[in-house]
């Protein structure tokens, strides 16, 4: 793959990197230096890291062996860029009145094979326009790819360990051709999304982090690794269906579901030491045991156990600021969580953790104005069979009765904010929304963060239309902003994980950290938290454009990064000690988080045998 650092950067590319109303850093236009590669002729031109299709000089095809394999014409990195924008144009114009579905795998084919094609242009397309693409290679479109990832499959990515492996990984993890690798995605494919169990095919999910990792990190796409743990599917139709990928035959579980993750988590950092490891999509029992399994010992964390949770808090924060309340008054916020599943449980904990810090006091008394509802309903001390990771919010019952519905719940405690992590589409029904109009707050917030869209448990405009007006609206799925009839616009806040795991993720890889902390994350979501402007929280606004991600993601690593100083768990990176971080100033973390950002563009390729 042909890369340079940010600091090489032409000047049109700094700009996407600078905050749109910020300073924009003057960054150099060196040249980029020469690639080495072991392989000439057709190898060449079917290896994605170093094709470049037509792009490549007359003196580039005489010493690579492909004159006469391309035609004659070289087009410039920048025409090849404008045609495949105006292709991706005409299949929108072209597909106009087609189902939704039709059209968002029409699009990410016509990515995907740019993809496999040539890496180079595919991730300099993403990066320049992460808004429109991003919910093609991630949200929501991810999740219909994973459903349909059998039929779709074409070429080998990432790698997959199944449970047929054990006693292998430690050898097959060398059959990874890259050295080095500074981040891995791995997924069991248990639940995907709000999708429930897609097994193997739940690969489509850390294809998808990891190009985001790239987009928005800088992470070197060379050093990048999706893994998929397949140790079967409990999904009937996948085994019955004749196209499926996977092992066939129901997960495993208890211990033996345990010792192939031990295995791979063995075998990965016997390799890669110094390789950040990101849980994605595990079943909430999982995703909490292995958390606590791993976190002390490994480089690791859980995105949809702490990711989501960061988004969230940053996003209640948020809410607090945009009432027109200092911070501090986020501890008097009563909060609606429905969904106790790893993501529901997470952003509980967060949250709580939050206030018990804000306010000086312990966890237990934190849970106080903190209520949980699951399928069964509110979660009390009534309840029999109760998930260990949800007991601490469990209410009693003498407050309200257990197993009261969401309308009940709303009506009788007046939440400030109704957080839903169901996975149950429409679950936010009118009923429910035209309760939230009796909220204790002047300005209520509903945030529906189910994915894919269908699980949102409501739509932006039904929020406004029955909540009323004046609400702060958050969603994990994107949602147009709401033309309301007063002539203000109700604006959609995306709570995505995007704003924060790539932050999280750069931020522990540049700093060396050995573990991740609570620290380290809650940093994190306060950063993000602090990025709006007081003037855009009152207009309802809790998160930046998504064209301003990797700014985002620098100011997050930073925030990270100094976290990890503080907490004194930093080894450091390359040649910056942990000496020479813990002396940076703030101005200067952010400097060095940009710098070490990759940015892709052709360089010049020089065979070696």
């Amino acid at each position: 793959m042909m890369w340079r650092n940010i600091a090489g950067f032409s000047k049109t590319a700094a700009a996407a990197v600078s905050r749109t109303h910020g300073s924009r850093r003057c960054l150099s236009t060196a040249i980029p230096g020469p690639c080495i590669v072991h392989k000439r002729g057709a190898d060449i031109l079917h290896d994605p890291w170093f094709n470049k299709d037509t792009g490549f000089p007359l003196t580039e095809r005489d010493r690579l062996g492909l004159r006469g394999l391309l035609p004659p014409r070289v087009i410039s990195f920048e025409q090849q860029y404008a045609r495949f924008i105006e292709s991706f144009r005409s299949l929108e114009r072209n597909t106009q009145g087609q189902p939704d579905n039709v059209v968002s795998l029409a699009k990410w084919r016509i990515l995907n094979r740019l993809h496999d094609r040539n890496e180079t242009l595919y991730y300099r397309v993403l990066i320049d326009n992460i808004k429109d693409f991003a919910p093609i290679i991630y949200t929501p479109t991810v999740g219909l790819v994973c459903q349909n990832y059998s039929g779709l499959y074409r070429r080998p990515r990432g790698m997959y360990f199944s449970a047929k492996d054990k006693g292998e990984m430690m050898s097959m993890i060398y059959n990874w051709p890259a050295q080095q690798v500074d981040m891995i995605v791995i997924t069991d494919g248990s639940r995907i999304l709000g999708l429930g169990d897609l097994g193997v095919q739940g690969i489509g999910i850390p294809i998808g982090k990891l190009d985001m990792y790239v987009a928005a990190a800088g992470i070197n796409p060379q050093r990048v690794l999706p893994i998929m743990l397949d140790v079967g599917t409990n999904n009937q139709k996948l085994l019955q269906n004749p196209l499926y990928l996977g092992l066939r035959q129901p997960r495993l579980e208890g211990e033996e579901y345990l010792e192939i993750v031990d295995e791979f988590m063995e075998a990965a950092f016997t390799r890669w030491p110094k390789a950040v490891v990101q849980f994605e999509d595990f079943q909430a029992k999982w995703a909490f045991e292995t958390l606590e399994r791993y976190r002390k010992k490994f480089c690791m964390f859980n995105d949809d156990v702490q990711g989501t949770a960061g988004v969230a808090l940053a996003g209640l924060l948020g809410t607090v600021r945009a009432q027109g309340r200092p911070l501090s008054d986020f501890v008097n916020q009563k909060i609606v969580v429905v969904g106790a599943g790893s993501a529901g449980l997470g952003v509980t904990k967060t949250a709580v953790q939050a206030v018990a810090r804000m306010a000086g006091i312990s966890f237990a008394e934190a849970t106080k104005n903190f209520y949980l509802i699951d399928k069964d309903g509110l979660v009390t001390t009534e309840r029999s069979k109760l998930d260990p990771a949800a007991v601490p919010f469990a209410k009693n019952p003498a407050e309200i009765r257990e197993g009261a519905s969401i309308v009940e719940v709303v009506k009788t405690v007046r939440p400030h904010v109704l957080l839903g992590l169901s996975g149950v589409g429409g679950i936010f029904n009118e009923e429910v929304l035209k309760a939230m109009r009796e909220s204790d707050s002047c300005k209520p917030a509903i945030f529906a963060m189910s994915n894919p869209t269908l699980n949102a448990e409501c739509t932006a405009a039904d929020a406004f239309k029955h909540a009323g007006e004046n609400i702060v609206f958050g969603s994990g799925s994107p949602f147009e902003n709401v033309q309301l009839e007063n002539g203000n616009v109700g604006h959609v806040n995306q709570a995505n994980n995007m704003y924060l795991f790539p932050g999280i993720g750069l931020g522990t890889l540049l700093s060396g950290a050995r573990i991740v902390t609570d620290g380290m994350l809650l940093a994190a979501a306060e950063c993000l938290a602090s990025y709006m402007t007081d003037e855009e929280v009152q207009k309802g606004i809790l998160y930046p454009s998504i064209n301003n991600i990797r700014h985002i993601t620098a100011e997050v690593g930073a925030a990270v990064l100094r976290a990890a100083v503080s907490d004194d768990i930093v080894e450091g990176h390359g040649d910056v000690g942990p000496r020479d971080l813990s002396h940076m100033s703030k101005e200067e973390t952010v400097d060095y988080i940009t710098r070490n950002m990759w940015f892709p563009i052709y360089s010049p390729l020089v065979h070696e045998k």
